[in-house]
This record gives C-alpha cells, sequence and structure tokens, in this order.
C-alpha cells in the first residue's frame, strides 16, 4: 500500500510553519486534518459559527482536492464545537455541503487550540 502525505506546507498565524499534512492518502483512504476557518493570510476569519463553518468546509474541500477527492467521496467527519450553543446553525450549514452523500459524523463540544469556533476533520473513501 502507498502512502502520500499531502499539502505540508501550509503556515498559520504569524507565518509560523504548520507541523502537520492537510492529507494523507493511504491506500484507498485520505485522512484529512482538523481543517478551521483559516484564511489564506493563515488567521482566523472573523464572523460567527455559519461564516466559520463554511470557510472550515471550503478548507476540508481544498484538502480533498489535494488526493483526487471531493465532500461526495467522504465517509466520517468528526466536528469540534467551541459552543454547543452552536450546534444547530452549524447544522444548517453543514447540510448546504452535504446535500446527497451523508457521511456517518460525531459531533462534540471542546475547547480548540486556535481561536476558532469549529474544527472538522474527515475520512475519504476513493477507489
Amino acid at each position: 500500500m502507498s502512502v502520500e502525505f499531502l499539502g505540508g506546507a501550509r503556515t498559520g498565524a504569524g507565518g509560523q510553519p504548520l507541523p502537520f499534512s492537510q492529507a494523507v492518502k493511504a491506500g484507498p483512504f485520505v485522512f484529512v486534518s482538523g481543517q478551521v476557518a483559516m484564511g489564506d493570510n493563515g488567521e482566523i476569519v472573523p464572523g460567527g459559527i455559519e461564516a466559520q463553518t463554511r470557510t472550515t468546509l471550503r478548507n476540508v474541500e481544498k484538502a480533498l482536492a489535494l488526493a483526487g477527492c471531493t465532500l461526495a467521496d467522504v465517509v466520517k467527519a468528526t466536528v469540534w464545537l467551541d459552543d454547543a450553543r452552536d450546534f444547530w446553525s452549524f447544522n444548517r450549514v453543514y447540510a448546504e455541503f452535504f446535500t446527497t452523500a451523508k457521511p456517518a459524523r460525531s459531533t462534540t463540544q471542546a475547547k480548540l487550540m486556535v481561536d476558532a469556533k469549529i474544527e472538522i476533520e474527515v475520512t475519504a473513501f476513493k477507489s
């Protein structure tokens, strides 16, 4: 089985290098590292949970694309919300991105490592 480490040259706030790959392709599986609402400048985008969910899911799409995948290939999503009260607003936006193929999902509340309202990691399957 071949393993590819994809998109490892990203930087975070202040240009600090991020010490992980955006995605890892191992055989038919693609594992996307936790994505947050980070803009191209490495900073968390302003806005509430809806804006941050959209940006986070766009970042998930970009990471999947590195391995030739789309959201339709996602079989499992794990979501961390900074505030459980954001769940229903997050869920509405999430449903906009996963309209037909609905992966298995876990969602929980957690204190995030950066000043973000949400983090999402996914596993995709591409035969």
